[in-house]
């Protein structure tokens, strides 16, 4: 699988990420021995950037990635978490944490916190959950809320650990195109992990981020280019942004998905692909639960995309004219 350059570092990235989110059992149980199997079949089939968080499954996901990287070569993947959430542990009296999206038990609970001290406790929590040496990228997690905080507390202490050498590369993640924009604008961030906003549905991230990036010599990593489930099986009662979707973008899936056909590709394929069009994206994220989805994953982001696929799309309305679309892939 292709590796590119994230921005302007050392840091690469294959252009299928493993978004370890389904590991941390994301809505529904998963055994341990399903997430070894589909994380194993990940770097099977050349997937080489594993992104996680504390969120996720309350440190789960952090500790099975852990698991089933340490004995692989740590030069040859890379690995990123996130700040901005501290675990602390609560006196468990049974319940789960499906309130907040993870089939897990309720034994710790979040804090918000994007302090230098929390960036710092947070990143060393984390190396204690995955049992490695070290973490390349350090995402600040959906501070939404924390703009100030995040921009005056947790970037600079981001900032000082990468001038050590601590962590190869700073970004941002979130599912919102505006705020990551400010801090590309007003910091020295190396990546942006977008999610949901540029997509065959939605391309809000072209507004202004996506350029923004691209004469910044930022990285961009898009999430959800399914949009939760409506580009992956447009039908009703499919999902989109994790509601279920409304009766036009159905009908705008479903005629993406008759003129992907028409060209003998598979929507996911021309969804998997379409980020790439934009310079700035290096790779795209991809939360898969088992060896079948991550194998079909892998499938459809080899599949033939052509350049007539795209100029139908535009044709139609059912992508922007002026819009960068991939060159086609042989």
């Amino acid at each position: 699988m292709n590796l590119h350059p994230l921005g302007r570092t050392a840091v690469r990235v294959s252009e299928l990420a493993f978004g370890a989110a389904g590991v941390g059992n994301l809505f529904t149980p998963m055994g341990d021995d399903q997430a070894a199997a589909t994380l194993a079949a990940a770097w099977a089939h050349g997937v080489r950037y594993f992104d996680t968080a504390p969120h996720y499954g309350l440190g789960l996901s952090e500790r099975r990635l852990g698991d089933a990287l340490r004995g692989l070569p740590r030069d040859e993947f890379t690995l990123s978490t996130k700040v901005g959430r501290l675990l602390e542990p609560v006196p468990f009296h049974g319940g789960d944490d499906l309130a907040n999206g993870f089939a897990v038990p309720a034994t710790h609970r979040r804090r918000w916190d994007f302090s230098a001290e929390g960036v710092r406790r947070s990143i060393e929590d984390s190396l204690n959950r995955l049992g490695l040496d070290r973490i390349d990228i350090v995402y600040l997690h959906d501070p939404d809320d924390h703009a100030e905080q995040a921009l005056d507390q947790a970037y600079p202490e981001l900032e000082r650990l990468r001038g050590e050498g601590v962590l190869g590369a700073i970004g941002v993640g979130m599912n919102q195109a505006g705020l990551p924009a400010r801090f590309v604008r007003e910091t020295d961030i190396d990546v942006v992990l977008l999610a949901g906003r540029y997509s065959l549905l939605d391309q809000r991230g072209l507004t202004e981020l996506l350029p923004l990036a691209a004469e910044r010599g930022v990285g961009v990593v898009i999430g959800g280019v399914f949009n939760s489930g409506l580009l992956a099986d447009p039908r009703p009662g499919a999902t989109f942004d994790y509601a279920a979707a409304p009766a036009d973008l159905l009908a705008r899936a479903t005629e993406l998905k008759t003129v992907c056909e028409r060209h003998g590709v598979p929507l996911r394929a021309a969804a998997l692909r379409f980020p790439f069009g934009h310079p700035a994206v290096a790779g795209v994220l991809v939360g898969t639960r088992s060896a079948a989805e991550v194998e079909d994953a892998a499938a459809m982001l080899r599949h033939p995309v052509p350049g007539a696929l795209w100029a139908e799309l535009k044709e139609r309305g059912l992508l922007p004219h002026d819009i960068p679309t991939p060159q086609e892939v042989a």
